[in-house]
């Protein structure tokens, strides 16, 4: 049984899959948790320091917190913006030997053994082929087919190396 269906990357999804990578990782939580420890410095401290320290670790907290989504919102739109690979629809064929992707006359074979993991986070499915790259299938446009290519995946992949739910 082949799965065949298009996508076209937009830069919504390709901010999802950056957010979802650095906050599942450690540099994400890490900034959630200074922006939470400056802001109870702030509230800990309120009365007893300067009200300029106090506002400083308030700012401090608000930049941890907001920094990275928004860094990570302009990177995903220019990389969208200057790849002529990613601007264009890209033709993806799931079979049993794994998966196949096409753009005009090119295309790129994923062997079922050389795929890392295969994640279904709420917006897109992540199928890796390494720790850090990504094939990017908003869900969205995948359509009806996602619970094919779970049961797909599932049957093909070892159990510690898929996260979809069907």
């Amino acid at each position: 049984m082949n799965i065949e269906f298009d996508i076209t990357l937009t830069p919504k999804d390709m901010y999802r899959f950056n957010m979802y990578q650095t906050y599942t990782g450690f540099q994400g939580w890490f900034s959630v948790i200074i922006s939470v420890f400056l802001f109870v410095v702030a509230g800990l401290t309120f009365g007893e320091v300067t009200g300029t320290r106090t506002l400083l670790y308030v700012l401090l907290g608000i930049l941890f917190l907001i920094y990275m989504p928004v860094t990570l919102y302009l990177r995903s739109k220019h990389n969208i913006a200057v790849s002529e690979v990613l601007k264009h629809p890209l033709h993806f064929t799931v079979g049993e030997k794994g998966f196949t992707v096409s753009q005009k006359e090119e295309s790129a074979e994923l062997p079922w053994e050389q795929i890392y993991k295969m994640v279904g986070t709420k917006s897109n499915v992540l199928v890796y082929s390494s720790r850090i790259n990504a094939y990017i299938i908003p869900r969205a446009q995948l359509g009806d087919k996602y619970a094919d290519l779970a049961e797909l995946g599932k049957e093909k992949l070892p159990k510690y190396r898929i996260k979809m739910k069907v």
